[in-house]
C-alpha cells in the first residue's frame, strides 16, 4: 500500500472513531453496564458503558450517548458521555455541582450552601451506627410531627437524663400541703392534674 492509501485508511478510522447515538435499552446486571442505542447507521446492543468510579446511573430510553469506537473499529464500540435532553438539570451557575435523578430528586452544592430536592419522596438514611450533624447556630426542623423511636436527652455532654425520665417524675412528684388544719398536720397532694405524655 503506498502512502496515499495508507492516509486514506488512517483518515477512514480517524473519522470513524466517534459517534453519536440514542439509548434504546440498558442493562445494569453486569461487571460493567450494557446499552443498546441507535444511530441512523445501525441499533447496537451489549455496549459497554464507561463510568466514573464511586458514580453510577442508568440512562433511561431516549438518551444521547457519545460513543467511542476503538481504532475505529465500529464493531468495537464503549460509551464515554450521555446526556437526556428532557431531564438535564439546567440554570446552573459557574462552580456549582449537581446530581439529579428523572424525577426532579437533586442534591445541588452552591456557593450558598446545599440544597437536597427530594420532590415529596421519602429520604432514608440505612446502617449508620451514629450520625452527627456539626452546626454551628442552630438545627431547624419544619414539620407538623416529630417522632423518634428512642429515648431523647438534652444537653447530653452533661446530663444523662432521658425526657421520658422526667416526664416519669414529673407526673408522680406530689407536694406536701402545710398547716391547712389546725395543728401541725402535713398533706401531701394528688398528682398533677394533666400529666404529661
Amino acid at each position: 500500500m503506498n502512502d496515499s492509501g495508507q492516509l486514506s485508511r488512517l483518515y477512514r478510522q480517524v473519522k470513524m472513531m466517534l459517534g453519536v447515538g440514542r439509548v434504546t435499552a440498558s442493562s445494569d446486571a453486569g461487571s460493567a453496564q450494557t446499552v443498546q442505542y441507535q444511530t441512523p447507521l445501525e441499533v447496537r446492543g451489549n455496549t459497554p458503558r464507561m463510568a466514573e468510579f464511586g458514580f453510577s446511573s442508568a440512562l433511561p430510553v431516549g438518551s444521547d450517548v457519545v460513543i467511542g469506537f476503538l481504532g475505529g473499529d465500529r464493531s468495537s464500540a464503549v460509551i464515554i458521555a450521555s446526556n437526556h435532553q428532557a431531564y438535564r438539570h439546567t440554570g446552573l451557575v459557574a462552580g456549582e455541582t449537581v446530581i439529579y435523578s428523572q424525577w426532579g430528586q437533586f442534591i445541588k452544592l452552591t456557593e450558598a450552601g446545599i440544597i437536597i430536592e427530594a420532590n415529596n419522596q421519602p429520604v432514608t438514611v440505612n446502617n449508620a451506627n451514629e450520625v452527627t450533624i456539626n452546626a454551628t447556630d442552630s438545627v431547624l426542623m419544619k414539620t407538623p410531627i416529630l417522632k423518634v423511636t428512642g429515648d431523647i436527652i438534652d444537653h447530653c455532654e452533661s446530663n444523662s437524663a432521658t425526657l421520658k425520665t422526667l416526664r416519669e417524675a414529673y407526673n408522680s412528684h406530689k407536694h406536701p400541703v402545710k398547716n391547712v388544719q389546725g395543728g401541725s398536720a402535713t398533706i401531701t397532694s394528688e398528682l398533677p392534674g394533666s400529666g404529661v405524655k
